[in-house]
């Protein structure tokens, strides 16, 4: 295929081409053979590498470290033809010895023999003695300042050189890889904040010791650049308090992510200047600024200062009155004192204690003082200016490239310098965002269909009191509606992240089917009737549900621990455990027969307060304990209560047999829990919920066989579990890839599902006509089964992959409605608490589901397309193009970033690519670089489930923000990676009233400086959409499999 051949990669990097023109083009490509010849392509223009040679000198400044390429970039260099000459100890200052760029390929020489080549890297400009040497017409690339050093140009320019200067790279985005000024920068924001800690009298840190308490050290960073952020950053992590002034907008929202106070001024606004530089303000704002440093220099500790105004004197920001006024040991930075300085007691190249104690440092050397990392950063930067002149393997000085062109200082000695100013964009008119407009809100309707509401609940309350067969039923009902009415509150408290591990506790704790199961055991070691082998069953069943629901959901909270988290002492809740396990059978054996209904409540209370610890990541710990603390004391009343029941000959023989029954159905729970993959879990969660059905579906029917008296409920639970089995299956199937994740599309679906929901309905009417005909009762609860598991089938196999989270969680749901219908057929406080609890919780994860893709339930499940806002007119055309990426180029714009957010979707849990995604989060993070993750509710197959692979993979949580977190900072962000989403990070969404996922929430990518979309191919999503951000100027795409891209770029950032 043309996509898959590195020839085609290159071609289409370089090119920006329409979407239906790539898709065309793949199709031909596709049904025609390759031409036997391909035309030969003309070669680039410029100078092969080979035929000229690179000289690096040994730098000559006075303390000045750094070398112009380090043996790694030699390397590369050599490998592609190019010769280079180092001379002797020019990497002395940064402990790289001449035998390892001997290693590397180059040639170690005399000073002479460097400074004569046709190339010469440089750090700092040369000195008049070293013009002498150059080469007449060679090429240099140093940092030169023409501005200042005019003298020194036109030495250069009598040698007819070709001269780049390194301070003049353009500040564009295609650029920032050149970019050495940041570089170098970024180590001068660190090691400023290390040098004032090294003069600052006291810990960065407040400490309480037992000698005492120490405050934080207070630290004001003027200038949020590179060097600024670099600064805040360095002295956030040594626990100082950081407050930060600049006076572009664009800083304060990546201070203030940085942990930062930004300081601002009333009645002044913020604008930006030309170049990313702060723009000269008025003196209006120059006084109110003055006033601000003037307050906030008595009371800080320490002052580092960073404004730079290019070919100009710094501009002083801090006067000698300002110093006076700082506390004794205090300590100021200055990072412009090469320019000048921005504080007025700065001595450029000093440092020293002025006045009562305050310590002023003006080093001019800062990259230097960290040489090897400072000429690992540069070594890289001057290489990939150079190679960007011209294709590959060429040197080709175009001036129509913007770079060249700004980069210019000589040109064949002619003066290129200063370039002309880029043309001033005339003024962009911005279309008033596309709204999807609300109706105006009809607060009369709005407040009288509440009332009628109310009026039908509270009517419907005396319905259900007249149906009652008796007060035994009115007393469930309560338990019922108080149950529904705090899982209501409970659940709505769970934090997305956790909505994998809530719907797998709930799942284990749904086990309590075991309850039911119990209930109706008999016969001795052996069931002896069919009522009482199906109760044995669903025991077995239920035990399987409750072991490995546990495990799993404790597996997937020890994903979440962090290495710095405390230990969890999880043991210590068996004290509570023994106490009310021990304590109900204590109180049982003194006569208190009825104590099985206190249990039960504790029981209840227990399950409750397992959910609800789900609402933290910090409180989740116990979550799990707690709710097996409350599933155990529920089993051991539900014991009890069975030996009240069953005659004293029969007693231990049952007992027996439920432990057999309980201990079969723990190993496979355990073996099958312990035996799974992590990516494996979500799916499992699905496949145990099929076990409660089962589990219901036996009760159920065996309950009716033992007393057919409460026939509706029985046919209830049937129905449900019934449902809840078929469902879960396929819903499992489709997680696992073991069944095409595609809707079911069977001609003439609703009157399939009407036809298998009236033979529900006619089912009942025929259980319901002679419910004490046993027999005739069986058959209709088996033809109940039938119906209601092929109606649970085909609406979930009609359901598509992306839909399934919505699908999870109702089924979640029926699982607690069956078992709640238990409850009302066996008299069973517990089971209806219990079962509301559950039943509860799915629905409410159902409705954030849809809420999170602006859809109703009905139109999920039963395979609508369009959300409740998609109009009716004609769909908003997408113009433009798309640009394909690759791997190199990707890896050189994370590089780069100071802050990037990664996007994940369905793509990474199918490529299995969290693995690679984490170690891409540890190298960004180890240069210094914010990496954040934006996780939409219903990115992936089931609700958390991205979360949880994430942290299984060893991502912090405390980085992995919800939508609603991170929408607001993608205008901060300078790489937004989405890997294998679509759909979520639409823009149609906003912009397309028509669009078929028209007010859907989605992620705001499209805001960030640069996006880059990771897919196997050009489709669309599961919402079969065209997606506007493919097409937008600042994204790219990157073709291919999740997991092999990852590791490509992993490999590539390394380096």
């Amino acid at each position: 295929m043309l996509l898959n051949s590195k020839k085609a990669h290159a071609c289409l990097a370089r090119t920006r081409v329409p979407i239906r023109c790539i898709v065309r083009n793949l199709s031909d490509a596709a049904k025609k053979e390759a031409p036997k010849e391909a035309p030969k392509e003309a070669p680039p223009a410029g100078i092969p590498y080979s035929n000229f040679v690179l000289g690096v000198p040994k730098e000559s400044f006075p303390g000045e470290k750094r070398v112009a390429t380090t043996p790694a970039v030699v390397a590369k260099y050599v490998k592609q033809g190019l010769r280079v000459v180092v001379e002797k100890g020019a990497g002395e200052g940064s402990s790289i010895a001449d035998a390892q760029y001997i290693a590397a390929g180059a040639k170690v020489d005399v000073r002479d023999a460097a400074f004569s080549q046709d190339m010469v890297f440089k750090v700092r400009a040369p000195s008049e003695a070293e013009t002498n040497l150059f080469k007449d017409s060679s090429t240099l690339f140093s940092f030169i300042y023409p501005g200042q050093n005019k003298s020194l140009v036109d030495l250069l320019a009598k040698k007819k050189m070709n001269v780049f200067a390194m301070e003049c790279v353009p500040r564009i985005s295609r650029a920032q890889g050149y970019d050495a000024l940041s570089s170098m920068a970024n180590i001068s924001g660190y090691k400023a904040v290390i040098q004032a800690a090294t003069h600052f009298g006291r810990f960065f840190t407040g400490q309480i010791t037992a000698a005492g308490k120490t405050e934080p050290a207070k630290v004001l960073v003027i200038g949020g650049g590179v060097a600024g952020l670099a600064a805040i950053g360095t002295a956030k992590n040594m626990g100082a308090i950081v407050r930060c002034f600049d006076t572009r907008p664009a800083v304060k929202e990546q201070a203030k992510s940085m942990g930062a106070e930004f300081l601002e001024m009333k009645g002044f606004e913020l604008e930006e200047g030309v170049g990313g530089y702060a723009k000269e303000m008025t003196p209006e704002f120059i006084a109110a600024e003055m006033e601000l440093f003037a307050k906030q220099a008595k009371e800080v500790d320490i002052i580092i200062t960073t404004a730079l105004i290019p070919g100009k004197r710094a501009p002083t920001l801090i006067t000698k009155a300002m110093v006076d006024s700082m506390k004794p040991g205090s300590v100021v930075v200055d990072l412009a004192a090469e320019a000048g300085g921005n504080i007025e007691t700065t001595k450029p190249g000093e440092t020293y204690v002025y006045g009562h104690g305050v310590t002023c440092i003006g080093a001019t050397d800062f990259p230097s003082q960290l040489s090897g990392q400072a000429s690992q950063l540069y070594s890289n930067n001057i290489s990939s200016l150079m190679m960007s002149f011209g294709g590959k393997g060429y040197f080709n000085i175009d001036f129509n490239d913007v770079v060249v062109r700004g980069a210019c200082v000589l040109h064949k000695g002619e003066l290129m310098w200063p370039p002309p100013p880029p043309p001033t964009p005339a003024p962009v008119k911005k279309d008033a965002p596309k709204v999807i407009l609300e109706k105006p809100v009809d607060h009369q309707a709005v407040v009288l269909n509440r009332a009628l509401l109310m009026a039908g609940g509270a009517g419907s309350v005396y319905g259900i009191g007249i149906m009652s067969p008796d007060p035994a039923f009115a007393a469930m009902f309560t338990t019922f509606s108080l149950a529904c009415i705090s899982g209501y509150y409970t659940v709505w408290g769970v934090v997305p992240a956790l909505h994998s591990p809530l719907m797998s506790v709930t799942n284990a704790i749904s086990g309590m089917t075991a309850a039911g199961g119990m209930l109706l055991c008999g016969g001795g070691l052996l069931p002896n009737s069919a009522p009482t082998a199906l109760a044995a069953a669903a025991v077995g069943l239920s035990f399987i549900n409750i072991t490995g629901g546990f495990i799993i959901t404790q597996r997937m909270l020890d994903m979440f621990r962090r290495p710095t988290d405390p230990p969890s002492y999880t043991h210590f809740y068996l004290i509570p455990t023994t106490t009310l396990i021990g304590g109900y059978l204590a109180l049982k054996g003194a006569g208190f027969d009825h104590m099985h209904q206190i249990s039960y409540i504790a029981s209840g209370v227990m399950c409750i307060g397992g959910i609800a610890a789900m609402s933290s990541m910090e409180t989740s710990r116990i979550g799990n304990p707690v709710a097996m603390m409350g599933v155990s004391t529920g089993i051991v009343a539900t014991l009890g209560l069975v030996s009240q029941t069953l005659p004293a000959a029969e007693l231990w023989p049952v007992f027996a047999q439920i432990g057999l029954c309980s201990i079969a159905g723990s190993a496979v729970g355990f073996t099958m829990a312990n035996g799974l993959a992590p990516t494996q879990l979500p799916e499992t969660v699905a496949l145990f919920h099929s076990l409660v059905g089962a589990a219901a579906v036996t009760t159920s029917i065996a309950s009716y066989m033992v007393d057919p008296h409460h026939a509706l409920a029985a046919w209830a639970g049937t129905a449900i579990g019934a449902m809840t089995v078929t469902g879960s299956l396929v819903a499992y199937a489709k997680l696992a890839e073991k069944m095409d994740s595609k809707p079911l599309a069977l001609p003439g679906k609703d009157f399939i599902n009407l036809s298998l929901a009236g033979a529900n309905v006619a089912s009942l009417y025929f259980l319901l006509s002679d419910s004490h005909n046993i027999s005739t009762g069986v058959l209709a609860l088996s033809a109940t089964t039938a119906a209601a598991g092929a109606l649970g089938f085909h609406i979930t196999a009609s359901i598509g992959g992306a839909d399934m989270p919505v699908c999870i969680t109702v089924l979640n749901s029926y699982s607690g409605w069956a078992l709640c219908a238990e409850g009302f057929m066996l008299n069973n406080s517990l089971l209806t608490t219990v079962g509301s609890l559950i039943g509860a919780s799915g629905a409410i994860l159902s409705y954030i589901m849809c809420v999170a893709m602006n859809r109703s339930i009905t139109n999920v499940i039963f395979g609508g397309v369009g959300t409740s806002s998609s109009g009716k007119g004609e769909k908003m055309k997408i113009e433009g193009s798309t640009t394909i990426t690759n791997v190199d180029e990707v890896a050189e714009m994370l590089v780069n970033a100071k802050n990037v957010v990664i996007v994940p979707g369905y793509g990474v849990a199918v490529a299995k690519a969290q693995y690679d995604i984490a170690e891409i989060v540890k190298l960004l993070q180890g240069k210094g670089i914010t990496v954040r993750f934006g996780i939409h509710p219903v990115a992936g197959r089931m609700p958390g489930q991205l979360n949880v692979l994430l942290a299984e993979a060893g991502v912090p949580y405390d980085i992995v923000l919800e939508m609603e977190e991170i929408n607001e900072d993608f205008g901060a962000t300078d790489v937004a990676l989405c890997i294998g989403a679509n759909d979520t990070i639409n823009s149609a969404a906003l912009d397309d009233p028509n669009s078929v996922i028209a007010g859907m929430p989605v992620l705001h990518v499209w805001n960030a400086k640069q996006v880059v979309i990771m897919k196997r191919s050009l489709a669309t999503g599961y919402a079969d959409v065209d997606n506007p951000v493919f097409f937008k100027e600042n994204s790219k795409m990157l073709l291919g499999n999740a997991k092999a891209t990852c590791d490509q770029l992993k490999s590539k950032i390394q380096v």
